[in-house]
């Protein structure tokens, strides 16, 4: 029999994509990851899990938060954290359902809907202290969410101090004065064939941004909600993999390149919105 260890290392060739669409694959990459916990302000334990690079540049990389979709913190995004400690950043996939995950949608709609504002940010504005506290990451730290947690995302850079934030088709219908919190860039990844997420709402968010003067970066995909999720029907190869390179440019350029250079380099806010490919 191959050994367990040998068979998670060799995961370390088999694209991303193949790794997400396959459930034990997913569940043996979910394997490498370290449980940990934190307290939260108002004094509850909650859970996440945390992806370390084999090898860190100055013993130090950047922290990346990352967000689950609506179906709850399962082996999918606990294998998007490894593959984010791949690609040198400190991952820690956080769980705002206490542990559930959901099967179906009845249920995912459910666990969704339970979900406490104050709580949640409360917990998010918690694993980002500890995450930049961490002995392993440096003082940039970013967050990545995609669907339900793509919202969360934007709602984290809004009350927690990120320095990069990635939105994967969330709900972005968040006020202006709230957005004026948010210290630094954000990414956003949307589908033209969404019919929530749709252009309405991602107009109102880019000019709210704009009003509020903070640095955004918009691509359309023609696609559909949750197309970076192989597991889905609505997966689409194409726009994944290049939302994909995207976000990894956008972190590095956010998180690396600006502890290198400083903050004070960077010129006035700039807002970009690239439409589709016909």
């Amino acid at each position: 029999m191959i050994a367990r260890r040998t068979v998670v290392k060799s995961l370390a060739g088999v694209p991303l994509a193949a790794i997400l669409a396959d459930p034990k694959l997913a569940a043996l990459a979910a394997e490498e990851l370290e449980q940990v916990s934190t307290t939260t302000a108002d004094g509850r334990t909650v859970n996440a899990v945390l992806a370390t690079p084999e090898t860190i540049t100055d013993d130090k990389a950047p922290g990346v938060l990352l967000i689950h979709e609506w179906w709850g913190l399962n082996d999918q995004i606990k294998s998007m954290a490894r593959e984010f400690a791949q690609q040198g950043f400190v991952a820690l996939a956080v769980d705002l359902y206490g542990g559930e995950v959901a099967q179906d949608r009845e249920k995912a709609r459910s666990l969704m809907q339970s979900v406490k504002e104050d709580q949640a940010v409360a917990t998010m504005q918690a694993w980002t202290e500890w995450l930049r506290n961490h002995e392993a990451t440096t003082e940039q730290i970013g967050v990545v969410g995609w669907c339900f947690g793509g919202g969360w995302a934007l709602r984290t850079a809004v009350h927690a101090p990120v320095d990069a934030a990635v939105v994967y088709y969330g709900n972005v219908d968040v006020p202006t004065e709230q957005l004026e919190q948010i210290e630094g860039p954000v990414l956003g990844h949307f589908a033209t064939q969404d019919n929530f997420i749709n252009e309405e709402m991602v107009g109102t968010f880019k000019s709210r941004m704009e009003e509020a003067g903070q640095p955004l970066e918009i691509y359309w995909y023609e696609a559909d909600h949750a197309f970076a999720n192989p597991t889905g029907a609505r997966y689409d190869a194409g726009a994944a993999a290049q939302s994909w390179t995207r976000t990894l440019a956008f972190l590095m350029e956010n998180l690396r390149q600006a502890r290198e250079e400083g903050r004070a380099s960077q010129t006035e806010p700039v807002q970009t919105e690239t439409k589709a490919a016909e």
